[in-house]
């Protein structure tokens, strides 16, 4: 991208650039008005409200409570809520997903494992932010080239399904030939690592495995603990699980009953969200973190975890600034 272009990017609604990233079966409700009214992005996948029934009462939940939100609390003190929508070609509820996202206006949606064209005529026409996930420059210029208003670049690091490139890099490459926002996960676990991103030319930074284990999140207790005792050595990525590479709890591989060295076939990918949670058992069993699971160290409300991350970036910022040249002597 040419330094004379001026950039498409729009500003979301947060005190900090930091998405609570969609996670399955972990992200709901509670989880996004929480990071919404905390200051952030909150954010969930659709497949995650099954039926479509649930979907449409989520919806609503998380709208009237927002709005209430923004009637008590400060001006510009609540985040913008995201729905994140499955493009993939298997997800026979995308029609029904579209007709919701139409009428309850998510600023922001994220499409994943498919082109975003599906979302951007539905999303464009209320106002709205279409981004893309992904994790490849070929795929970031294809979503580039459909008319994505922005990339979520999933980097190395990344919880779930996972990236190879490193955040640095691949924003880097991404702005060489596109001018929208840059959203950057993996790794990224505290306000440090965000005020990095930042600097490197990020918009927005994706933090998923950091809200897993706090009060608000769907995941399991069991989940939430195991987090909490568990490093980046006890990570395994892996496309052997759902068919596509993602990163994964060893401990929990292996209560499951698997082996973690010793793997079974990687199954056919499925993404319809019309299956039932049961159908979706590897992930219920087989639990997702990325490489900051090292920062998560005991199950708290998303507002502490917000305010410690506010409290480092600040910090961070502090730092930068103590590189700035000094002022030029007055004559």
């Amino acid at each position: 991208m040419s330094s004379e272009q001026p950039s498409r990017r729009r500003r979301l609604a947060c005190r900090l650039p930091v998405f609570a990233a969609p996670m399955f079966l972990v992200s709901g409700p509670d989880l996004v008005v929480a990071a919404c009214k905390a200051g952030i992005v909150g954010a969930f996948p659709t497949p995650n409200a099954r039926p479509i029934a649930v979907l449409d009462e989520w919806m609503h939940r998380i709208t009237d409570a927002l709005a209430q939100a923004r009637a008590e609390q400060p001006p510009g003190t609540v985040g913008d809520w995201c729905a994140n929508l499955v493009t993939h070609r298997s997800n026979e509820r995308l029609p029904e997903d579209l007709k919701l996202i139409e009428r309850y206006r998510p600023p922001v949606v994220v499409t994943a494992l498919g082109s975003p064209k599906p979302a951007i005529e539905v999303v464009h026409g209320y106002g709205g932010q279409v981004f893309a996930d992904v994790t490849s420059l070929t795929l970031a210029r294809k979503a580039a080239e459909a008319g994505a208003d922005g990339l979520a670049c999933i980097c190395s690091g990344a919880g779930g399904h996972t990236g190879s490139i490193n955040p640095f890099a691949f924003v880097s490459a991404v702005r060489e030939f596109f001018d929208g926002t840059i959203v950057i996960g993996g790794g990224i676990c505290d306000g440090w690592g965000v005020a990095g991103a930042i600097a490197c030319g990020a918009d927005y930074v994706y933090m998923g495995t950091r809200f897993i284990a706090t009060a608000e999140s769907m995941a399991q207790p069991t989940y939430k603990q195991m987090l909490v005792d568990s490093t980046v050595d006890d990570l395994l990525v892996s496309d052997r699980i759902t068919g596509t590479t993602a990163s994964w709890l060893k401990p929990s591989i292996r209560a499951s009953g698997l082996d973690p060295d010793n793997l079974p076939e990687a199954p056919g990918r499925n993404y319809n969200s019309n299956r039932s949670i049961d159908a979706a058992k590897r992930w219920v069993d087989v639990w997702g973190a990325g490489q900051g699971v090292g920062a998560v160290r005991a199950v708290e409300p998303v507002a502490d975890v917000v305010e410690r991350i506010a409290q480092e970036f600040a910090a961070a910022q502090a730092r930068m600034a103590a590189w700035a040249p000094p002022a030029p002597a007055v004559a």
